[in-house]
C-alpha cells in the first residue's frame, strides 16, 4: 500500500493556513459572471501554455490563445497538436470533475488518450507503457540516465495503489497535501511512454477541482513550475530509482508544492482585488446565474465557444429550450452571438 513518508512542517502549516484564508476571501468575492469567465479563460490558456512549455513546447502564450480560438498559426504541427490536445483534455477533466468525486484508472487512461492523440503510436496512446523507460538528460551529446521508474509489469499495480490511497484519504488528509502526494507519486511511477508530466499536472488540477479547492478555477499552478523548473525537478528528485524512493521523506517536496500553491493563490486574490470585486462593486450590477447557466458559462470558458447543440448535450434539453437559454445569456451581455442559422455560435462578450 502506498504509505507516503512526510511530516507537516511549520512551513507547510503556515502555507496551508494562508491558503485557507485566501480561499475564504476568493470564495466570498462577488465576481461578476462575465469577468469570472474571462479570468477563467485566461487561466486555462496559461495552464496549457506553461504545462506544455515545461516539456519543451516553444509556442508563445499569444499563440496558444490563437490555438484555443481555433485560428491557424505558423508553427510546427506537433507543437500545435500538443496544445489542441491539452485543451481537449481540460474539457474532459472538467466533465470528470462535475460527475465524479474521485479519480479512477479509467479516467487516467482516457485523459492520456486525449492528451497524446496523434503524438504517439496507437499502441501507446491511452495505454500503460508496454516496455521499460528511463528519464535521461543530454549532456554534451551523451544521454545520462537520471531516473529509472518501476518495472513495466508493476505499473498497473502501483497506479491502482495510488488511486485507492487518494480515494481513501479524502476525509483524513488536507486536499492540498493529497494533491501534492498524488502529483509526486504519479510522476514517480511514470506509467506512460510519453505525456507523464502533462498528465500529472492535469490530474493534480482534477483532484483539486473534485475537492472544491479550485479557487474559482483561475488558479494556475503550472506557471509556478515553469518559472522554477530547476527547483521543480529537484524537489521531485528523491532518488535515482522508483525503489530507492519508496521510503523517501516527502516533506521537502510538499514544502515546495505548498510554496507554489500559496504564491499562485496570492495572485488570484490580487487579480480579483485589482478588478475591484470586494468592496467597490455596486451590488445592483451583480448578475446571479442558475445552475444551468453556470454550466454553460463553464463550457464556453473552457472551449471558447458554445452552440445550441452543445447546450442540448450539456443540459439534456430540447434544442428550442437550448436556444432560449443562449439568448438569455446574450441578453444579459455575457455572450455574443456570431454567425447565422445552423452556423450560429456564441463566445464570451468582450
Amino acid at each position: 500500500m502506498f504509505n507516503p513518508n512526510f511530516k507537516i512542517s511549520n512551513k507547510i502549516l503556515n502555507n496551508l493556513t494562508e491558503i485557507a484564508e485566501i480561499k475564504s476571501i476568493v470564495d466570498r468575492s462577488p465576481v461578476l459572471p462575465k469577468q469570472e469567465a474571462h479570468l477563467r479563460r485566461r487561466a486555462l490558456i496559461k495552464m496549457a501554455h506553461f504545462s506544455t512549455s515545461i516539456e519543451g513546447n516553444k509556442l508563445a502564450e499569444f499563440q496558444v490563445q490563437k490555438v484555443f480560438e481555433g485560428e491557424k498559426i505558423p508553427a510546427e504541427q506537433k507543437e500545435v497538436l500538443e496544445v489542441e490536445n491539452y485543451q481537449k483534455s481540460i474539457t474532459k477533466m472538467e466533465e470528470i470533475s462535475q460527475t465524479k468525486n474521485n479519480i479512477s484508472l479509467n479516467d487516467i487512461l482516457t485523459l492520456h488518450k486525449i492528451l497524446t492523440k496523434d503524438l504517439v503510436i496507437p499502441e501507446k496512446n491511452g495505454h500503460l507503457r508496454p516496455n521499460m523507460v528511463y528519464v535521461a538528460n543530454i549532456d554534451n551529446g551523451k544521454e545520462n540516465v537520471v531516473y529509472t521508474p518501476c518495472k513495466t509489469k508493476e505499473v498497473e499495480f502501483y497506479l491502482n495503489e495510488l488511486v485507492d490511497w487518494t480515494t481513501n484519504n479524502t476525509q483524513t488528509t488536507h486536499p492540498i497535501v493529497t494533491a501534492g502526494l498524488l502529483h509526486y507519486q504519479f510522476v514517480t511511477i511514470h506509467p506512460f511512454t510519453d505525456g507523464n508530466g502533462r498528465l500529472t499536472r492535469l490530474l493534480t488540477q482534477l483532484h483539486l477541482y473534485q475537492r472544491k479547492y479550485d479557487f474559482k478555477k483561475i488558479l494556475v499552478l503550472d506557471e509556478y513550475y515553469y518559472r522554477n523548473r530547476k527547483e521543480y525537478y529537484q524537489a521531485l528528485d528523491t532518488g535515482p530509482t522508483f525503489y530507492s524512493r519508496k521510503h523517501a521523506d516527502l516533506t521537502n517536496w510538499l514544502e515546495y508544492f505548498t510554496d507554489g500553491f500559496v504564491e499562485e493563490a496570492r495572485t488570484v486574490k490580487e487579480n480579483l482585488q485589482a478588478m475591484g470585486f470586494a468592496k467597490e462593486l455596486n451590488m445592483n450590477e451583480q448578475i446571479f446565474l442558475d445552475k444551468d447557466q453556470v454550466k454553460m458559462m463553464d463550457f464556453v470558458s473552457t472551449v471558447g465557444k458554445i452552440t445550441s447543440s452543445d447546450v442540448v448535450d450539456i443540459l439534456q434539453i430540447p434544442k428550442r429550450t437550448a436556444q432560449a437559454k443562449l439568448k438569455e445569456l446574450s441578453d444579459m451581455k455575457l455572450l455574443q452571438m456570431n454567425g447565422k442559422g445552423p452556423s450560429t455560435y456564441y463566445i464570451l462578450k468582450k
